[in-house]
């Protein structure tokens, strides 16, 4: 054994990641030099068994040089699943420094679900290359996943699926398991087929292992078996996982034949995926903008809302002007008319955040939406009277004038009415016309908010200066 060799073995073993779960410093800098020494046997040790999270972890950590180098000096002994947990834009910058030869041996090993999550990224001309260097078989399945549409459940399935006749004996089942060496890598079920391979039902693990061998596989099929097309949106897969707690469903074609099966852990990636959109585009952030981008782009991707949200914001100043007469009579209005669309703004976020969410999760219909509408115009009604009072006293207070204070008062009820129905109506209404609710919903609330607050404030001190 190498000195080499001695020092890695005799190496205390350090953590993969810190307190906070970020991957950890003294770790990342170890592999940094093992690979500015082209130290293989340390690379090795550290890497070849690590989790496909922690080794995605790293590969972030570290150079964008380094992760290709890494990749080269491991060879088959890196776990290609692994770009599966990156940044798109890292895998994307990762795939595009390695060979075609490289990635068709990286993805020959993986499942199908997650080889087509990585050829995806790839133009169609280095795609092609990939393929052109897989066996014929290898090629079919990948192409076939492929060929279904981005978002859709034939591209987050497996097509390595475990399915037997209905005819067959739990015994001939158990023995089919035990002698079988190209099994799928994780299953829950055994899926259940008629000659022509069209699905039939399926039959759990535990309740074909309860059962004895001479029974018939027909009677033990679940006849709550669900199954989705591969043409199916994964967003509405994921729900039908959330709605009855499943753990595995089957695809089908448009002729009902088994083509695949999608597996709960995708599904946890659909959701948090899902959620991770709804929360940038609520912020005006482009959905696909990620921490490894460069500056460049996302100054690019942003500056198209700030523009909307510029010119919506002359609109309210447009509405201030109207009353600039009465601004320049009492400087506490141009001080207080800000509390007021702040205020509304404020409260129609949180109504819109959930109404956005109900929409994305299908839960605003029918009576349900009218039940919602009221439920936040009474929210609304009781914190604007809340909030009145509280800010109608300060005001009062502040300025020495009661009338101020039932202005501001009288201003901040109507405003938080109207952020109420402003945050419920705009991401309905948006939902109705196709436009996605998450991406448009915050400037349009925001004007609303802002006009009204402005006009109702200011008009209605204007009515107060009057008669003052």
């Amino acid at each position: 054994m190498t000195d080499t060799e001695n020092a890695a073995t005799d190496a205390p073993e350090r953590p993969i990641r810190d307190e906070d779960g970020a991957i950890d410093t003294a770790l990342v800098e170890q592999v940094s030099q093992a690979l500015l020494l082209s130290d293989l046997t340390t690379l090795r040790a550290v890497v070849a068994d690590m989790h496909e999270a922690d080794l995605g972890a790293l590969l972030e950590a570290l150079d964008p040089e380094e992760r290709t180098r890494l990749i080269s000096l491991l060879g088959r002994d890196f776990d290609f699943t692994a770009l599966t947990e990156v940044d798109d834009s890292v895998r994307e910058e990762i795939l595009e420094t390695l060979s075609p030869e490289t990635v068709a041996e990286g993805v020959r090993d993986l499942d199908t679900d997650d080889a087509v999550y990585i050829l995806e990224d790839l133009d169609e001309a280095d795609k092609q290359e990939v393929l052109d260097r897989l066996t014929p078989a290898e090629r079919i399945v990948l192409q076939q996943g492929l060929d279904y549409p981005e978002g859709s459940a034939g591209r987050r399935m497996q097509s390595e699926i475990l399915a037997v006749p209905a005819f067959w004996t739990v015994g001939q089942t158990i023995d089919h398991l035990r002698q079988t060496d190209d099994l799928p890598e994780r299953f829950f079920e055994i899926l259940v087929a008629d000659p022509a391979h069209h699905f039939v039902g399926s039959v759990p693990l535990d309740r074909l292992l309860r059962t004895r061998r001479p029974v018939e596989i027909a009677t033990l099929v679940d006849e709550d078996s669900r199954s989705v097309k591969a043409t199916d949106d994964i967003e509405d897969v994921a729900r039908l996982f959330q709605r009855y707690n499943l753990i595995a469903v089957p695809v089908v074609d448009e002729a009902s034949r088994l083509v695949g099966v999608v597996t709960i852990d995708d599904i946890v990636d659909v959701i948090e995926e899902a959620a991770d959109d709804d929360v940038k585009q609520l912020g005006g952030v482009n959905a696909d903008e990620e921490l490894s981008d460069p500056v460049r782009e996302i100054a690019r991707s942003r500056f198209s809302w700030l523009f909307v949200n510029l010119f919506t914001s002359f609109l309210a100043a447009a509405v201030m002007s109207l009353f600039e007469a009465q601004l320049s009579q009492v400087v506490a209005l141009a001080i207080l008319a800000p509390v007021v669309a702040s205020q509304g703004g404020n409260a129609a976020t949180q109504t819109m955040t959930v109404a956005v969410r109900a929409l994305a999760t299908q839960e605003l219909g029918g009576w349900n939406l009218r039940r919602f509408v009221t439920r936040e115009m009474i929210v609304g009604l009781i914190n604007g009277v809340g909030f009145a009072l509280i800010t109608g006293l300060v005001a009062a207070l502040w300025f020495g004038s009661q009338g101020l204070g039932v202005v501001i008062a009288i201003a901040m009820v109507v405003n938080l009415l109207a952020a109420a129905m402003a945050g419920v109506a705009i991401p309905v209404l948006l939902d109705r016309f196709g436009i996605d609710p998450a991406v448009a919903s915050g400037t349009f609330v925001t004007t609303v908010t802002d006009v009204v607050g402005f006009f109702s404030f200011l008009g209605v001190a204007a009515i107060w200066l009057a008669h003052a």
